[in-house]
């Protein structure tokens, strides 16, 4: 008798509404809170705008913004073969009011993303899970960015409908009001995609009067030479005078505009146990920050994204916070420190002990450090200092 083989067929090809199911589903497992789906031509074309921003120097000495412009200002002039775009979110919402620690003129502030691991490992380890079994299971390109490549990540979350841009330029959830962490991952793959989030501040302004330096001159506007968190992560020079007072107790960031947000009142606290405070890193002692040397300075914040800015930016911070105190304690940190390898250091030492009322030691140091200082930001402040008493 004849018998007939038959070939076994393949599964039809899963359709693109299947992939983006399954792609939610990896996203949960790997422990996003939020994700949406926008094409790579989505958002509009950003040149003309980020143009503008950056003739005006509003992203003071960011140079690679201005380098990475052109890439910056659409998602096909990144990778052009890209068609559709998975925006991940990650909630990092605190336990409690992140501005508690402002009220404390002996500790620091840290900024809430930073009080534990660094965010940006733990984002693209996400990203990469999902990532490799899309590549693997479609046979599509994929490729993942946190917020270290030139991608404009809040405008597309918004196209994508993740949140919108707040008058802080941050991110706003309805679910998580503004502490989110981006990530996303660029696909050749078409997906179906979602609607693009409408703005829902309507008449509020909190987080623009929250600023302490006024860094907003608009609405939706940011100017970044005044703002804290540039000034103190992204800033390697010496801080202008008129912002360190503002600054206070911030020694890394500032949440004050993201705090103000009545839309946080949604908010939940972050489920990623890498994104929780360590006591440590909640209102830490100046003091104990003013003693670090790099060794010390490298162990305390190992895995941390503080350790970034190295050693020198982070003590030149603190001092400005010990010269904000009004503490007299905290006048022999200071003071120790006018002798400091780092000018960024011992620029911030004068004008600190000398907010602290130290007249008469300074005073007595001042012949032999103007005759010997070679850094002009240092020599400004003996100068400003000598000067003034």
């Amino acid at each position: 008798m004849q018998t007939s083989t038959f070939k076994k067929c393949p599964p039809p090809p899963a359709t693109p509404q299947d992939w983006k199911a399954g792609i939610i589903l990896r996203a949960r497992e790997a422990g996003f809170d939020a994700v949406r789906f926008t094409s790579a031509n989505a958002a509009p074309d950003l040149s003309e705008t980020l143009g503008q921003w950056l003739e005006k120097g509003a992203h003071g000495s960011m140079a690679w913004m201005a380098e990475t412009a052109a890439r910056r200002a659409h998602p096909n002039s990144l990778w052009p073969e890209a068609r559709s775009i998975i925006l991940l979110g990650l909630n990092y919402g605190p336990d409690r009011n992140p501005l508690e620690t402002l009220e404390h003129k002996d500790r620091g502030s840290i900024s809430v993303y930073a009080r534990n691991r660094d965010y940006h490992d733990i984002v693209k380890k996400k990203l990469r899970q999902i990532a490799r079994w899309l590549a693997e299971s479609s046979g599509e390109e994929v490729k993942i960015f946190v917020d270290t490549a030139p991608v404009m990540e809040k405008p597309l979350a918004a196209a994508g409908g993740l949140g919108w841009q707040g008058k802080h330029t941050n991110l706003v959830s309805r679910e998580f009001g503004s502490w989110l962490l981006l990530g996303s991952i660029f696909t050749t793959m078409t997906l179906p995609f979602d609607e693009a989030e409408v703005d829902h501040c309507g008449s509020c302004n909190a987080c623009l009067t929250a600023c302490p330096t006024n860094a907003f001159p608009a609405p939706y506007q940011l100017d970044a030479r005044r703002c804290i968190s540039y000034l103190t992560i992204e800033h390697k020079g010496h801080i202008p005078p008129e912002f360190r007072a503002p600054i206070g107790n911030r020694i890394y960031g500032c949440d004050d505009c993201l705090a103000a947000c009545p839309w946080n009142k949604f908010a939940q606290m972050a489920h990623e146990a890498a994104l929780h405070a360590r006591p440590e890193f909640v209102g830490p002692a100046l003091a104990n920050l003013a003693g670090l040397d790099d060794a010390g300075f490298r162990a305390l914040f190992s895995g941390s994204p503080i350790k970034r800015i190295g050693r020198a930016r982070f003590v030149r911070n603190v001092l400005i916070a010990i010269g904000n105190s009004e503490l007299p304690t905290l006048a022999a940190p200071a003071l120790a420190l006018t002798r400091d390898p780092s000018p960024l250091v011992r620029a911030m030492a004068v004008w600190a002990a000398g907010r602290l009322g130290e007249d008469k030691a300074l005073a007595g140091l001042a012949p032999a450090a103007l005759s010997s200082e070679e850094d002009e930001g240092v020599r400004a402040e003996w100068s400003a200092y000598c000067a003034g008493v």
